[in-house]
């Protein structure tokens, strides 16, 4: 009987008929493929005058260099995802296979990249709620220095010795951040070992010297020069002085150049600890 059937469906077989099916769906598929390139240019051609208009946003303008950058990004990566998918809908694959694939490979990715996601989402979080800026000193994750980029994964400073530092921007947000450079002003704080027996006025005016002395230690707020806690042999002394933020490691330094040497010449030593002898 199975004989006698193929032997049936040969007898019918019409290569005519089969010739013009194949041509048919030829044809068919080849001006799907001219849908799609005509899409894919139309499509790019709209991206290109969408990414200038949305360059061109005064509402944009008032963000820094990273935060544009990294908007512009996201915005031209679903633009093209957009148009992707309209090219791949016109060659015939269903839309809901292609957004099951792109979710299932979404998964696979996020399972595979969960460190560097972490980074990512904290480097969008930078970028919304700005905690610092470039060229601010910061002080987080274990680092301290002046922020030179901020990118979208990792925030780069540059240390007081001109060292580069790179930090995970998840790092970033799981710590303590202190933004030296947010604030108008900044204060100088310096500790200074005196021995007990030297007049606390006369300290007090031998440092107070120096700081009137400097010229961008500010009068107002007005410095201060107090003793702080007691130690072995004399006191520790607290010098606190006000100066504008870009101002800071030039009047530190300053500082600490000065105001021991102006101890040394008013004859202001520093504690003297008393020697134990074994008898």
């Amino acid at each position: 009987m199975e004989i006698e059937n193929i032997q049936a469906q040969i007898a019918g077989f019409d290569p005519t008929l089969l010739k013009d099916q194949l041509l048919e769906a030829c044809a068919s598929l080849g001006m799907r493929i001219v849908v799609a390139i005509l899409i894919y240019i139309i499509g790019k051609f709209i991206i290109g005058k969408l990414l200038k208009l949305f360059d061109k946003m005064q509402s944009l303008s008032k963000l820094d260099t990273t935060a544009r950058n990294y908007i512009r990004t996201a915005v031209k990566f679903a633009l093209y995802l957009v148009l992707i998918v309209s090219i791949v809908a016109e060659l015939g694959v269903e839309t809901a296979s292609i957004l099951t694939f792109i979710a299932s490979c979404g998964v696979a990715i996020s399972l595979a990249l969960q460190g560097s996601l972490g980074n990512l989402a904290g480097g969008v979080m930078l970028l919304i709620f700005r905690p610092f800026n470039v060229g601010d000193y910061i002080i987080a994750g274990g680092e301290e220095g002046t922020v030179r980029t901020i990118s979208i994964f990792y925030t780069v400073l540059v240390t007081v010795d001109n060292k580069i530092v790179s930090i995970p921007n998840g790092t970033l947000m799981n710590s303590t951040i202190v933004n030296a450079s947010a604030e108008k002003l900044r204060r100088v704080d310096l500790t200074f070992n005196i021995a007990g027996n030297v007049p606390v006025q006369k300290v007090r005016a031998t440092i107070l010297g120096v700081v009137i002395d400097t010229p961008k230690a500010m009068a107002d707020p007005a410095p201060q020069v107090e003793p702080l806690v007691g130690i072995p042999g004399g006191l520790q002394y607290a010098v606190r002085v006000w100066v504008e933020t870009p101002d800071y490691w030039e009047v530190y330094h300053e500082l600490m150049r000065e105001i021991p040497t102006a101890l040394g010449a008013a004859d202001i030593g520093g504690p003297s600890t008393p020697v134990s002898v074994s008898k």
